[in-house]
This record gives structure tokens, sequence and C-alpha cells, in this order.
């Protein structure tokens, strides 16, 4: 398994296009990446600006599929014009402990 988190901050302005093309993205990688086992996404609270994503792939080749579908880029083309304090930020984790 491999786990994973994007960290990023967007314009104020584009908070509620951002929420829109999470939800619809969300949406595709259930129906459509059966080597997704695990996608959430929260915003941050105390600033709506920040939004974390976590992701567990079942395996590299469900990464690569996940990474080079139509519905990332589509993704990207609402998010990655809003951004702001850097691109975004994926961070690997091996899982330590789980209550699940």
């Amino acid at each position: 398994m491999i786990y994973q988190t994007a960290h990023y901050q967007v314009n104020a302005a584009a908070v509620d296009r951002v929420r829109t093309a999470i939800t619809e993205f969300v949406d595709y990688v259930r129906v459509s990446e059966a080597g997704t086992k695990y996608y959430a996404a929260w915003q941050e609270v105390e600033d709506p600006t920040r939004f974390v994503h976590l992701f567990i792939f079942e395996s590299e080749e469900a990464q690569v599929i996940h990474g080079e579908s139509d519905a990332v880029h589509q993704f990207e083309s609402v998010y990655r014009p809003e951004l702001v304090d850097g691109p975004v930020i994926f961070t690997n984790f091996i899982q330590v402990a789980t209550n699940s």
C-alpha cells in the first residue's frame, strides 16, 4: 500500500470552486479507481483556503493510473491557477498503526 498526503492553499475567492471540484473529483475516484483504496479531502477550519488530501493506493500501478487520469488533469485545471504559498506538497508515509 502507498499512503500519501497532499497539502495546498488556494486564493480565498476560489474556495467554493475548489470545493466543488474536489467533490466531483472524489466522486470520480470512488466510481472509477478500484486501486485507490481511500481518498479523503479535508479543509482547514481556521483557514478555509488550506486543504489536505489523504490517499491510500493499493500499488504503484494504481497510483500511476490515478495520476494520469483525465479527472486528475481536470481537477488540476481548477485548483492549480489558484494556488498560493507554493505548489502542492505531496508526502509519502508508512502506516504504523490504525484502529480499523
